[in-house]
């Protein structure tokens, strides 16, 4: 092989190299939905374990500068209070990697938002699967009312406070608001129906995968 060959193959090679490299995410990012679940289905090591997932997955992004936390909520048990989704992630405003505005704030985020299929991306940029695509994987992990607070009554909506993996269920929203025609809590972005069950297998059977919404609690 010619030496002008060789630098050209070189010079090829660092291109694809550089092309390859993993997009960074704007410095205003402060919301994405996780990439992957903890594999668990929705046993995530509770509100604790869901927290360290976001803070580890942004921090692999760049963006572990911010304090992260899920957007989860949880029963009152064993003495401890109930804990709503909505109190958790700051006052706003939120951005997803491309830095576009998703909430001013936590009225806005509850009313009238950004999340859809095209804005609700992980925090590597990626969009997630939606209704329309194989696997559909819309069913996003919230435990939470339309207004970002647990549900009340006897019946699971949190999986065991997110430490189950069999059975129980937990209510999901769909972030491509992709719903049943003229049912508009079915398009909800965090309240749209109770999952099947707990388990990673029982996610993936209503259109899941165990992943959930992170947010930064700090972002002023």
């Amino acid at each position: 092989m010619k030496t002008g060959t060789v630098v050209t193959v070189a010079m090829a090679l660092l291109a694809l190299g550089a092309g390859a490299q993993a997009a960074q995410p704007s410095p205003e990012m402060s919301f994405f939905i996780t990439s992957a679940g903890l594999g668990k289905g929705a046993d995530l090591d509770g509100l604790a374990g869901a927290d360290r997932h976001c803070q580890q997955l942004a921090t692999a992004a760049g963006a572990g500068n911010k304090q992260w936390r899920a957007y989860l909520s949880a029963t009152a048990s064993g003495g401890a209070p109930a804990v709503h989704a909505r109190d958790r992630i700051g006052k706003g405003p939120w951005r997803n990697f491309e830095g576009r505005l998703i909430a001013r704030n936590i009225d806005e985020l509850h009313t009238l938002n950004g999340i859809n299929r095209m804005t609700a991306l992980t925090e590597k940029g990626q969009p997630v699967n939606g209704r329309a695509d194989t696997p559909n994987m819309h069913d996003i992990l919230t435990g939470s009312t339309p207004d970002g607070r647990v549900a009340t009554g006897d019946k699971d909506t949190t999986c065991g406070n997110w430490t189950k993996s069999g059975e129980g269920s937990a209510l999901v929203g769909h972030h491509d608001r992709w719903g049943l025609r003229d049912d508009e809590p079915s398009r909800s972005w965090n309240a749209s129906h109770p999952s099947r069950g707990c388990s990673q297998d029982n996610l993936r059977a209503s259109g899941g995968a165990g992943m959930f919404y992170c947010f930064a609690a700090n972002t002023r």
